[in-house]
């Protein structure tokens, strides 16, 4: 809704393309999760399966997109005199690496543990969140931070518990992909401000932000 609307107003911020092919490619992500999730509700084990096809290349679209719109924005920050090792950065980074391993690992869980796969997609899910979930702690509390790491990872640590706690009433355990997934999203909030705004840090998204160049 943040971008939606001010395009459909006519008042968007001038942007590059690769912006407004994020923000289709991220929405119809969206909505393919939930017909996946309609469909199996339904009973549809068939179809969903063959839509699941279609949705590792969609992941994979997601993946490169996400990673590289990052990385120009990081780049901007750069160039205009800003440190390269951000917040933005960090949460950028973690949730290309966080997005691909627990998806690959939902793929492999797919046929042999259903309740196993929904799981570490939902927890896949949660590395890509921060964007929205920052804006919406900002609007609501009208912080001046505009990425307030404690409202955010006391959000995506719930999420996480909840999806662990379905599992394990669902099945009566909890698997070693689930407890991996939640404990990525745990590890990723505790280590946050240790890592951001360290030397070794800046020196990597320095690295990294060189070879970034979008024209």
């Amino acid at each position: 809704m943040h971008s939606a609307l001010p395009a459909l107003r006519g008042d968007f911020p001038p942007a590059p393309p690769l912006v407004h092919l994020h923000g289709i490619v991220f929405v119809s992500w969206m909505l393919l999760l939930a017909v996946q999730a309609g469909l199996v509700n339904a009973g549809k084990v068939r179809l969903h399966r063959a839509l699941g096809l279609w949705g590792i290349a969609h992941a994979a679209i997601i993946m490169v997109l996400g990673l590289f719109l990052q990385l120009i924005a990081s780049r901007a920050g750069m160039d205009a005199g800003r440190d390269p090792g951000t917040d933005g950065l960090y949460l950028g980074l973690l949730a290309f690496a966080g997005f691909s391993i627990l998806f690959a690992l939902a793929i492999r869980e797919a046929k042999r543990r259903p309740q196993v796969h929904r799981s570490l997609i939902l927890l896949a899910m949660l590395p890509v969140l921060p964007p929205g979930v920052n804006r919406f702690w900002f609007r609501l509390l009208e912080l001046d931070d505009p990425i307030p790491t404690f409202w955010l990872y006391l959000t995506l640590w719930s999420m996480a518990a909840a999806i662990a706690w379905n599992e394990r009433r669902s099945t009566g355990r909890l698997s070693a992909a689930t407890l991996f997934g939640a404990g990525w999203i745990f590890v990723q909030g505790v280590v946050h401000e240790a890592v951001v705004g360290s030397a070794w840090f800046d020196g990597v998204s320095r690295a990294v932000l060189s070879l970034a160049v979008y024209r």
